[in-house]
């Protein structure tokens, strides 16, 4: 059976939670508590980077959520969340690397400023103005009355960039601007795997003091 190594706090973790619930695929969670779990030695035999989530199947383990997609998509092919189109296909792994590359350091620059972890007025506008290019970027490739970046075809491009897009408001960045986006994360919102992945009001709150832990400790 499949074992997946996760953490509720991590959107890296929850895109891969996704796609395993999409895919109706039997596995075993274990749950890792950021504040040490990640450094104990039977974890960092399986990623030494101590960087969760990770997948073991069997005698195989990969980390990195992208390269676990692309596992879980080549072993459990459907339903399929890849297209065979080329346009498409570019389409699908540039929305994901967008949403790999340049969102993380301005979430993290924004949720310091939130939880009073210091950073500079640069950073914070600089931050501010990567998420704006971001979402700009996704809004451009949202066509008016399509559900997903493929139209009528749910991929990893909804699952990668969608995942990663739900926990902006909390940053204090409005999604107002952006109607298409608005539209296309709520329709997303709507599926039982955003359902059962997602924080509660009280889970968010209980974790301010470990994020603001970890970060600090970055500083």
């Amino acid at each position: 059976m499949l074992k997946f190594y996760y953490s509720r706090l991590s959107i890296n973790a929850r895109r891969v939670w996704v796609t395993l619930l999409e895919k109706n695929l039997e596995f075993k969670p274990v749950l890792m508590k950021l504040n040490g779990d990640q450094f104990q030695p039977d974890f960092l035999k399986l990623n030494p980077f101590h960087h969760i989530p990770v997948l073991v199947d069997d005698d195989f383990t990969v980390f990195e959520s992208l390269a676990i997609l692309d596992y879980l998509e080549a072993k459990y092919p459907q339903p399929s969340f890849m297209s065979t189109d080329a346009q498409e296909i570019a389409k699908i792994r540039t929305i994901e690397l967008v949403t790999v590359n340049e969102l993380p350091s301005a979430s993290i620059i924004l949720m310091k400023d939130m939880l009073e972890v210091e950073v500079s007025p640069q950073q914070i506008e600089k931050a501010k103005q990567t998420m704006a290019t971001a979402l700009k970027y996704f809004e451009a490739n949202l066509i008016d009355n399509s559900p997903y970046f493929i139209g009528d075809k749910f991929t990893y491009a909804d699952i990668v960039a969608g995942t990663a897009v739900a926990s902006i408001p909390f940053l204090g960045i409005s999604l107002e601007p952006y109607s298409q986006v608005s539209k296309w994360l709520d329709n997303l919102q709507q599926r039982d795997s955003w359902k059962q992945t997602a924080l509660t009001p009280e889970q968010i709150e209980q974790s301010k003091a470990v994020m603001k832990a970890i970060l600090q400790k970055r500083n």
